[in-house]
């Protein structure tokens, strides 16, 4: 079953040859103080940099699921309060995270055909870091480099953190522009679940040893200490670490599985606004995502579509929270081939 579903989703067909040569390296039973985890943890660091495009001065530390960060940050970077623009089910749920250890915590939500409205945005300084969610898989929106950029020029002495797991690895994303990014495996980068990225810039760093927060097994500064030797703090998914690699060095640089993602997206995008009795969830173009489409139609047609392309051997993703029953979400995922794309486009087409 080739599944469209925006994750955990399809994984790289590739991923077979790198299980085995996983298991024939010997690296499933390696130590993670030894050389050979700090080697393939030191050129997964650098592989970030050439295709991703992570500056020189980041840092990759490697967590359980994005979920872990969000507690990460509140516990260990955030000093007064974080402040929270989202406008779906997955920024709500951070900013519900980050209440319960740091009761000051507010924000702002917006609804998903709305853009962020840098020049009215009030954040006081009660608030030391701004929280975006840039792509919200929920409901298939984003935020642009361009909208974080402005809010980054209005407010250069907070720190802003990027929840891009729904995107990093499939856009190209301007590092520079924030402090903190994470995201997990099993979207962008075609992976099975089961493991987080969090990136943090020197300004992080600094922040977090500022703070000075310790005791719990995922304090950051515990991590960091163990990733200054390109170790973990605990032991870790070095099997998913290994795939990271393994993914990173096959791929493209990322301007250009932007560019595929962005041609793909408009052919999604086309197929459904000619279609007689299916919609786009978001019409906003400015806010809707690149690699989630949400589609929208009576709840009868949504069900009957999603058992009409399982005949066929496609699963779509389901709606998720209240748009559950009347919509279905496509992955824009890179591991997704253009083949695959086209023939669900080609489905599509007949609604």
């Amino acid at each position: 079953m080739l599944t469209f579903a925006p994750g955990p989703s399809k994984v790289y067909d590739a991923l077979p040859t790198y299980l085995q040569d996983a298991y024939a390296a010997g690296i499933l039973s390696a130590n993670h103080r030894s050389n050979a985890f700090m080697s393939l943890y030191q050129n997964t660091e650098q592989l970030m940099r050439e295709k991703l495009h992570m500056p020189d001065d980041y840092k990759l530390l490697f967590t359980s699921s994005a979920t872990e960060n969000w507690e990460i940050i509140t516990q260990s970077i955030v000093q007064q309060a974080s402040f929270h623009i989202y406008s779906g089910s997955f920024g709500k749920k951070w900013i519900e995270f980050a209440k319960h250890i740091n009761p000051n915590t507010n924000g702002s939500k917006i609804e998903a055909n709305q853009e962020i409205n840098v020049a009215d945005l009030e954040i006081s300084e009660d608030f030391d870091v701004i929280a975006l969610t840039q792509n919200e898989t929920a409901n298939a929106t984003q935020v642009t480099m361009a909208t974080i950029e402005a809010i980054k020029e209005k407010y250069p002495e907070k720190m802003i953190a990027v929840d891009t797991t729904s995107s990093m690895s499939g856009i190209e994303l301007d590092f520079s522009l924030a402090d903190i990014w994470y995201a997990s495996v099993q979207k962008c980068f075609g992976l099975p679940a089961g493991l987080g990225i969090l990136i943090l810039s020197p300004k992080a760093i600094e922040k977090c040893e500022s703070k000075g927060e310790k005791g719990r097994y995922n304090s950051l500064s515990f991590i960091l200490e163990n990733a200054a030797n390109y170790q973990t703090h605990y032991t870790p998914n070095v099997l998913g670490i290994y795939l990271l690699n393994r993914v990173l060095k096959d791929l493209e640089e990322i301007q250009h599985i932007d560019s595929n993602l962005r041609e793909r997206m408009l052919k999604l995008e086309t197929a459904v606004a000619q279609s007689k009795s299916l919609r786009m969830l978001v019409d906003n173009a400015a806010t809707r995502s690149t690699t989630v489409l949400a589609v929208s139609g009576s709840e009868e047609l949504i069900a009957s579509i999603k058992k009409d392309a399982e005949k066929e051997g496609m699963q779509l993703g389901s709606g998720y929270g209240p748009h559950k029953p009347t919509s279905f979400r496509i992955a824009n995922f890179p591991a997704i081939t253009n083949a695959e794309m086209d023939k669900l486009i080609s489905f599509l087409g007949r609604y």
